[in-house]
């Protein structure tokens, strides 16, 4: 089976996570019980989980000129991602503050930094996209590069998965090049008004969304009918931070892979259930052999 090319279009921060046995309230000071520095970012992470996924996966985002910016580009192409296409600007990367409580819920505070100079995809940055089998993106960028990219990879053939967080207004021109929908409930409310009691209100929006729900699992809806409920993978949960990154990645790798998307929905499952095993972000994303040790086909 041919390798798939996956291009994913999006932010990289350095994560400062910390974990404590609650999450502190506002102007609280708490104790904390572990801390670790990992490179994180949704696009960042879903390039890394999707290389670890199997994928040939080259990463789109910007970093900056300091000791983060170093670090986050040494461990990402580590990972096995290309990052030959990584911008540097001058200024700070993107940081992201996370607290992780003892169920493995967190609060995050992201400072986009260079995240928000990626503006005007090049050429060379479009044949990257327009020669992917998949693109995947996010909104922690400027939402003006990601449609860009969409169009031109809507264009190419290349199939879009856009993971919709955080949830902002998508333009039209976004929203038509969009193959499938990947949200959360909040970002659901956010986007459609509606959530788990009606996730095919997603489908005013897109012609194929999945709508997670953590520990219940995730549903998937299209416009031919489908409406389709995976369960969640029963694990132990030390952290959810990376979670739906994990989910999305793989589901872009199982579905340029040719899984039907009910069945890239679920190996995209295990996935995220195997990444909350782990404290972290991109230290926890899933390995193949991980993922395929949790999935259960229908």
């Amino acid at each position: 089976m041919p390798q798939t090319r996956v291009a994913v279009v999006g932010s990289a921060n350095m994560d400062l996570v910390a974990m404590a046995p609650a999450l502190p309230r506002v102007g609280e000071t708490m104790l904390g019980t572990d801390f670790v520095m990992v490179p994180g970012g949704k696009g960042a992470n879903q390039a890394v989980a999707a290389a670890r996924a199997g994928a040939s996966c080259a990463f789109l985002g910007a970093i900056g000129s300091d000791a983060f910016g170093v670090t986050l580009k040494a461990r990402i192409t580590a990972a096995g991602v290309d990052t030959s296409q990584l911008r540097v600007v001058y200024g700070t990367s993107g940081v992201a503050l996370v607290m992780v409580n003892a169920q493995g819920e967190n609060a995050i505070m992201v400072t986009p930094g260079a995240n928000d100079a990626l503006v005007g995809l090049t050429e060379e940055e479009l044949a990257t996209v327009r020669a992917a089998d998949v693109l995947v993106a996010q909104l922690e960028i400027p939402v003006q590069t990601v449609t860009a990219a969409a169009v031109a990879a809507r264009a190419a053939g290349t199939r879009v998965i856009l993971n919709a967080a955080p949830a902002r207004d998508l333009p039209p021109e976004l929203l038509a090049a969009v193959d499938v929908l990947v949200v959360n409930e909040g970002e659901a409310q956010a986007l459609a008004g509606r959530g788990r009691e009606e996730p095919r209100a997603l489908l005013e929006l897109t012609p194929r969304a999945v709508l997670t729900l953590g520990g219940e699992g995730a549903w998937y809806v299209d416009r031919d009918g489908a409406e389709v409920h995976v369960p969640a993978v029963r694990v132990d949960v030390v952290d959810s931070t990376a979670a739906g990154d994990a989910f999305t990645a793989a589901l872009a790798v199982g579905w340029g892979e040719g899984r039907d998307l009910v069945d890239a929905v679920r190996w995209a499952s295990a996935a995220g259930a195997a990444c909350v095993r782990r404290l972290g972000a991109s230290v926890a994303l899933p390995r193949r052999a991980e993922i395929d040790e949790l999935y259960a086909p229908a």
